[in-house]
């Protein structure tokens, strides 16, 4: 389990003893180069909007710079958010539709990797807090979903995430009554999401939880427990209620 003490981003933001051109460094850019600030600022901005074919072959060509690492056939939709983009790995085949946010803001984590064949539709997130995130082979992310993670979080390979799903690896403590909750640190034991597996629409993975292979979870179901291989679960909170490879 991982914990942090570290401000929220607000708290950074409204440091006094920074200026603003040092703050957006550290939360955006990820590391104090000027060099690395120049092509993070000319890239995303004749780039990033560009409509239509061009717009894609254009992004294909000069957002290889900004990440760590970059495969063959990858897809850049418009308007992307990027943030830390040096700590983002991104294998063959992958597709990111517009107005996607990769964050892989942290102090020593390693970011996001993002193996092949894997799409993420339009409106998600992959944010980190310190966190890594692992998107295995062939998965597809619904639009509009968020994948959180304060330490680590891994989506197994050939899972489908339907829309509005939000994968939540990392919660607030709140055991002091006397005091904010903002401020009494967060707490991360991660979560892993099995091969195979199926989250239905709007669905809601709490911390802590592993879904085994090749489970499906109903759509609007909260997960708050472990579901073991193969389960189908549904409610709130999500309870098994069938075993895929009976027919009971």
């Amino acid at each position: 389990m991982k914990e942090e003490y570290q401000p929220e981003i607000q708290k950074q933001l409204f440091r006094k003893d920074k200026s603003k051109f040092s703050k957006y460094i550290e939360l955006f850019v990820g590391k104090k180069s000027i060099w690395t600030l120049l092509k993070y600022e000319l890239i995303t901005l004749l780039f990033s909007n560009i409509p239509g074919a061009i717009g894609i072959l254009l992004r294909n060509i000069f957002f290889p710079f900004l990440f760590k690492k970059v495969g063959k056939n990858v897809s850049f939709g418009r308007n992307l958010t990027l943030r830390h983009p040096h700590k983002i790995s991104i294998d063959n085949d992958v597709v990111i539709d517009d107005n996607c946010m990769l964050d892989a803001k942290g102090i020593d984590n390693n970011g996001i990797s993002i193996q092949s064949g894997t799409f993420i539709g339009r409106n998600s997130i992959l944010t980190c807090k310190n966190g890594n995130i692992v998107i295995e082979k062939n998965v597809n992310i619904g639009f509009n979903s968020e994948i959180f993670s304060a330490s680590n979080v891994v989506i197994g390979e050939n899972t489908l995430i339907a829309a509005y799903v939000y994968v939540i690896g990392g919660d607030h403590k709140y055991n002091l009554a006397d005091k904010p909750i903002s401020e009494q640190g967060r707490v991360s034991k991660g979560i892993t999401i099995g091969k195979n597996c199926w989250l239905g629409a709007k669905s809601l993975i709490l911390d802590g939880v592993n879904v085994g292979n090749d489970s499906i979870i109903g759509a609007g179901a909260v997960v708050n427990q472990d579901i073991p291989p193969f389960s189908i679960a549904v409610g709130i909170p999500a309870r098994v209620i069938k075993d895929r490879r009976t027919q009971e």
